[in-house]
């Protein structure tokens, strides 16, 4: 590459590249949710305890939040499409693991090669930037970014019929053929982008970054089977913390930093991801919450007695409303810009809540609320990608969406914690066993709403922007880099 700005070009077959990195998105989606219907048979199936079997969900998060924004670099420097195919083939090696063994140990090693893959949705997002057309790169980025919910919402109900209906190896088996599809579809449709950045991997900047990480959400995940005031859930946030401080002043001296600091720290870098943070915390809930509270028994006075399979499909709707949400997203973003789709979004998930809130005492008003906080993250999930794009250069696309994308893993990840703890503690005596009771579900919706009208606030404050194309860069900064 020489000095003069690269323009993106139009891939052979648009639709085709779209639609491929798109179901790539869905199949990694589903991946992270898969066992969650699975995990109060695990124990009886694998002999593994309780506190094991958490782990097979634990895993893919470390995991996920390690690889996504370390591949995203990667992907920067080395070829997206490349590192793409390498990620799907780590979610196909651990899915045949979890296929051919019942030993908690082997599952939780492919679990956490399955939670690796979540980098293919912010590669997928930069090679539609480098690829598309301008024209085509909002529509196209709002769905591959929506995917993370779409999968999540698909998932549920589709692992609830394998373990309700077949043995539970063969949900295994399909993630496995699905992702060996996915590689064939990306092999025959997406091409590599020519689009590169200059420097070396900083390797140390990965390293101190997945350890701090490692230990920030190791005590968030375990904190509640620990204890939180044992010594390990209080020690690793500090540890965590230290640990962050000297990456920090490494990653300012850095000639090529893992994370281009200075950047990160714009105002318009820093509160999109602050609001990521709220968004992903938001929406966890709904899926966490909802699954649960219509199967408690009707011994509660508000639950439902739901099967498995249909708490799963309490989400769907949602599903699909994220489905056709995405490109209306996409308009809102590209006549107001990105900042106003996600105002409206926050807006919208806090009001969802509200419909939750009143209205947890039938099936359908359940799914209501449900569907409409789906939609609210639709648009949101749409809308960030295009945030983040707008306001970092073009050779640092990769790694930008990975640590947004991140950062709704964190959210989550602090959402979980929070409903666990929530859920645990706000009981009562209900049909001889103990369970939650009706306002621990309604302070989940409260605390879940709160998140969103924070995320509204920080979206207003973000500085205005000049609307333009997600295909535009920076071009001096883009010059800079390139001609290093």
């Amino acid at each position: 590459m020489t000095g003069a700005i690269s323009q993106p070009t139009e891939a052979p077959h648009p639709r085709f590249l779209v639609a491929v990195l798109a179901f790539c998105g869905v199949v990694v989606a589903v991946m992270q949710t898969l066992v969650v219907p699975l995990l109060p048979h695990v124990p009886a199936l694998t002999g593994a305890t309780p506190t094991a079997a958490s782990w097979l969900v634990t895993i893919t998060l470390l995991t996920g939040a390690v690889c996504t924004p370390v591949l995203g670099r990667v992907g920067d420097m080395y070829g997206k499409r490349r590192v793409l195919l390498a990620s799907l083939a780590v979610l196909v090696a651990g899915s045949v693991l979890c296929a051919v063994s019942s030993h908690i140990g082997v599952l939780i090693t492919g679990r956490a090669l399955q939670g690796a893959a979540l980098a293919v949705v912010p590669l997928g997002i930069s090679i539609m930037r480098d690829e598309l057309q301008p024209d085509r790169v909002l529509p196209s980025v709002a769905l591959m970014s929506s995917t993370l919910g779409i999968g999540a919402a698909v998932g549920l109900p589709v692992a609830a019929l394998v373990v309700e209906h077949y043995d539970w190896h063969t949900m295994f088996w399909a993630s496995a053929g699905l992702g060996l599809l996915d590689i064939v579809l990306v092999l025959l449709c997406v091409p590599e982008s020519p689009l590169r950045s200059r420097g070396r991997f900083d390797a140390l900047g990965a390293l101190g970054l997945s350890a701090a990480l490692v230990c920030l959400l190791l005590a968030v995940t375990q904190g509640g089977d620990w204890g939180w005031t044992s010594a390990g859930t209080l020690g690793l946030p500090v540890l965590a913390v230290v640990i962050g401080l000297l990456w920090g002043r490494y990653e300012l001296r850095a000639s090529t930093p893992m994370v281009d600091l200075r950047v990160s720290a714009r105002p318009a870098v820093l509160l999109t991801n602050i609001a990521a943070l709220l968004i992903g915390f938001a929406f966890y809930a709904n899926s966490l919450s909802t699954a649960q509270m219509v199967q408690e028994p009707t011994s509660t006075g508000y639950g439902l007695g739901a099967s498995i399979v249909v708490s799963g499909l309490c989400l769907l709707p949602g599903g699909l409303t994220m489905v056709a949400l995405s490109p209306v997203s996409a308009r809102i973003s590209a006549v107001h810009g990105p900042r106003t789709t996600l105002a409206l979004a926050s807006a919208i998930l806090a009001v969802g809540y509200v419909v939750r809130f009143f209205t947890s005492h039938q099936l359908w008003t359940i799914i209501l609320g449900a569907t409409v906080v789906a939609a609210g993250t639709a648009i949101a999930y749409s809308a960030l990608p295009a945030l983040v794009m707008s306001a970092v250069p073009v050779g640092e696309t990769g790694a930008a969406n990975g640590l947004n994308t991140l950062m709704r893993s964190v959210g989550q990840a602090f959402c979980s914690a929070a409903v666990a703890a929530v859920l645990a503690n706000v009981t009562f005596e209900a049909g001889g066993r103990t369970a939650p009771t009706l306002h621990a579900y309604l302070l989940v919706f409260l605390i879940a709403g709160g998140a969103a009208v924070l995320a509204l606030a920080v979206t207003l404050c973000l500085p205005r922007q000049r609307r333009r194309s997600a295909g535009e860069t920076e071009p001096d900064r883009t010059l800079a880099q390139e001609g290093a």
